[in-house]
């Protein structure tokens, strides 16, 4: 049977899908093997979320064709969906497979049932001992001025519970402690199928074998109270860890942008998270926060509108990007674009004011004995793992520890 390597760029949700599309070559008779080896074929899991994102997935794929000029490749993701004939006109490439066509990318000699067109092709991550990223939603309706997904991955769908808590089973039955719930709008999760985020979280809390769930890429105003409320008194699977999109701490973006709330209801939801979830003897809780500067009409004083709503709600971190400008969004036509210089000063100006939050949140933890989950690596004779609000500690490597959550003081 042929060999075949596998190249991912991008997002945990690429990476979930590139996973699986290893399990399913594999099941049908394929040999996976590393890039770094010479393949009868390689397949490249695209990334389209900004320009530069789009010429690394062709520069990857010149460096491919260029390394083994044989080989056939098979490309997906964002960029093979948003730029196909681009890419299709690449040396080297064989086929590539759109956001609907993600099914057809292993052979059907798996046996697996195909994936149907209102749902997500089911996904999730092998690899690592301790984590695991499942895919339970794909896609998107907000239809942001700023951003290309739903034309890159298509309008919201999601995985079937059933089918959630079977790839879950399967991630327990590898050893598998902790699961990061991924999606492109995770808490939209439902729309496809009738059901609702919340009955997710309640069937996938009683998966026996999983002892961690986080939560990634929920949209404020898809969090309910519904949901902090039960995490809080009866989901304790579920952490104290929550990655939510801000994108801007200024109103009048928000709204020119497109986004579903303003900062005030943002800051009450972040607070509304505090009182249910923190308390005496429980953790902080640590929140994400994804911000980007230089939208379109983003003045200096605009700007600061957003470094003082950062300072007031003080996250634990801020994954700060730079706006890219993106044909075919309304916001890449509006006027106010700015420079890449004061891009890049902004960036900085956000990237200080993080390891500042960071660093504070890090010290109210010193002193608290939290669980902490081990992974496998060896550095230079140390392991490290993550408390249950995401807190990264390191101890002397034991092989005892690896895999097991236990109590250590920060």
């Amino acid at each position: 049977m042929p060999s075949i390597a596998f190249l991912t760029l991008g997002c945990k949700l690429n990476y979930a899908e590139t996973s699986t599309y290893e399990r399913g070559f594999k099941a049908a008779g394929w040999e996976a093997v590393s890039p770094k080896e010479k393949a009868d074929y390689y397949l490249v899991n695209t990334c389209s979320v900004t320009a530069t994102s789009d010429a690394k997935s062709r520069n990857l794929i010149r460096k491919v064709h260029r390394l083994n000029p044989d080989a056939r490749i098979l490309v997906t993701g964002c960029s093979a969906q948003l730029r196909r004939s681009e890419i299709e006109g690449l040396e080297g490439v064989f086929r590539v497979f759109g956001a609907e066509e993600k099914e057809n990318v292993v052979p059907e000699t798996t046996g697996a049932p195909m994936a149907e067109k209102k749902n997500a092709f089911a996904a999730y991550s092998t690899g690592e001992r301790t984590r695991s990223f499942l895919k339970v939603q794909d896609g998107c309706c907000n239809y942001c001025a700023y951003c290309t997904v739903p034309y890159a991955r298509g309008e919201s769908r999601n995985v079937p519970i059933c089918e959630c808590v079977r790839n879950a089973e399967a991630i327990a039955a590898q050893g598998v402690k902790e699961i990061v719930l991924t999606g492109v709008n995770t808490g939209d999760f439902g729309r496809s199928t009738g059901e609702s985020f919340l009955g997710l979280l309640m069937a996938l809390h009683k998966v026996d074998g999983i002892e961690r769930y986080r939560i990634s890429s929920i949209e404020p105003n898809l969090l309910t109270q519904e949901i902090i409320d039960w995490i809080a008194s009866e989901g304790r699977k579920f952490q104290p860890h929550f990655h939510i999109p801000l994108q801007t701490g200024c109103d009048e973006l928000l709204e020119k942008m497109g986004r579903h709330y303003n900062t005030e209801f943002f800051a009450q939801k972040l607070e509304s998270i505090r009182l249910a979830m923190e308390g005496p003897g429980k953790p902080e809780v640590f929140f994400g926060i994804d911000v980007m500067v230089g939208l379109p009409g983003e003045t200096e004083d605009l700007f600061e509108k957003t470094l003082l709503f950062l300072k007031r709600i003080r996250p634990a971190f801020i994954h700060v990007f730079p706006y890219s400008r993106r044909p075919g969004t309304p916001a890449a036509q509006m006027p106010g674009q700015v420079d890449e210089r004061i891009k890049a000063e902004r960036v900085a100006a956000l990237e200080s004011l993080c390891r500042e939050l960071h660093g504070e949140f890090e010290k109210r933890n010193v002193g608290k004995t939290l669980p902490v989950l081990f992974e496998s690596k060896d550095k230079d004779g140390m392991m490290s793992g993550y408390t249950s609000n995401y807190i990264r500690v390191s101890k002397p490597f034991d092989k005892e520890l690896v895999g097991r959550i236990v109590e250590i003081i920060v």
